[in-house]
């Protein structure tokens, strides 16, 4: 099932997500239309609150369906080392058509728990470890937005709030 996602404004995106105790075919279930529902809206990751789902988990695939044992669904993931500096262009599903410079670490590595309840670590590099950072963040209600400067921030909130009232906001 492919779910629409959650727009910037919505209250669920700036709330940090509940933590997944039940491990069952539901949370394998939504994993998998999460992923499908990523690729559906040309992502490269989600988190379940941008479907509206405040629930602890994220799926990413930075190869965009390539290599599919690049898959990496992470339940109740947490930052556990970042190493490094990039710098480079973020998008967000639940920001379509804004994009702005952002700086992160260039390698980090996450601990969290598979569709299982297996803990294991995981360690990206470049895109993938902007990926798990922006992942983790949106579970924790943070937003890419919050990384860049104020004035961006605001010139931003600006339009969509002009999107907003025109109707092309929703």
């Amino acid at each position: 099932m492919i779910y629409p996602i959650v727009k910037y404004g919505d209250p669920v995106l700036e709330t940090p997500a509940e933590t997944i105790t039940e491990f069952d075919g539901e949370l394998k279930k939504l994993a998998e239309d999460m992923f499908e529902s990523m690729y559906a809206a040309h992502g490269v990751g989600l988190a379940a609150p941008q479907i509206g789902i405040s629930k602890r988990i994220a799926v990413i695939d930075v190869t965009f369906k390539e290599d599919p044992g690049a898959k990496l669904v992470l339940v109740n993931p947490e930052i556990m080392k970042k190493q490094g500096k990039q710098s480079g262009s973020e998008g967000c599903l639940s920001l379509p058509d804004f994009r702005e410079t952002v700086s992160r670490a260039n390698v980090v590595t996450v601990r969290a728990q598979g569709l299982t309840g297996e803990w294991f670590e995981t360690t990206g590099e470049g895109l993938l470890a902007r990926a798990l950072l922006h992942e983790t963040e949106h579970l924790q209600g943070r937003l890419y937005i919050s990384h860049i400067s104020a004035l961006k921030r605001d010139i931003m909130k600006r339009k969509i709030k002009k999107l907003m009232r025109a109707g092309e906001w929703k």
